[in-house]
């Protein structure tokens, strides 16, 4: 089992686009997903002692972050903030941009409601990529999703960067409007 060492020094550096870009396709608010993010730091400086090295230190910050989305969720009364909600769209255990019902309680109970949740979910996801334009859903699916970077993206399409966060921009609110109508 690895052993991984965490060094606070270099989270902001590694992590703060990363951290951004799962935030903000969750709470679709640029200061919220600003503030939850410092609070995450926060919370992780606090909590280093915790740190067992089991996961890499990007998969513990996400861990806490998730938990700070939840937690602003409870406090605007939301029902997102009684569970999250990841789909799946990676094998890859260490990468965080899958989505996966969580129990708040207890992440190990799933029950036939959550299931069925998920399903939904999942498909009210893959229902509003759908309904983007073919370009906007395929760059978005590329930086959200696959969370390839932006100098990835922009050499393999041909398109600047402003141009990029353009498009990313219009799509996540097409998502959030979307999924906001078909899901929530």
């Amino acid at each position: 089992m690895p052993n991984h060492e965490i060094n606070p020094n270099n989270w902001v550096k590694l992590y703060s686009d990363y951290l951004y870009n799962y935030t903000i396709t969750r709470v679709n608010d640029h200061e919220v997903a600003q503030d939850l993010i410092s609070e995450t730091f926060m919370a992780g400086l606090k909590s280093m002692k915790n740190f067992k090295g089991e996961a890499s230190e990007r998969t513990w910050l996400i861990s806490i972050l998730k938990r700070k989305i939840i937690d602003h969720y409870r406090k605007i009364n939301s029902n997102k903030g009684k569970a999250e909600v990841r789909v799946n769209f990676s094998s890859n255990e260490d990468s965080e941009g899958d989505w996966l019902e969580e129990r708040v309680s207890d992440p190990h109970n799933r029950n036939a409601e959550t299931a069925i949740e998920n399903t939904e979910l999942g498909n009210a996801i893959q229902n509003c990529l759908g309904k983007l334009p073919k370009k906007q859903a395929h760059i978005f699916e590329m930086k959200t999703i696959l969370n390839y970077d932006t100098e990835t993206i922009c050499n393999e399409l041909e398109i600047t960067a402003s141009n990029l966060w353009v498009i990313i921009h219009r799509a996540r609110t097409a998502m959030a409007s979307c999924l906001e109508k078909n899901w929530f």
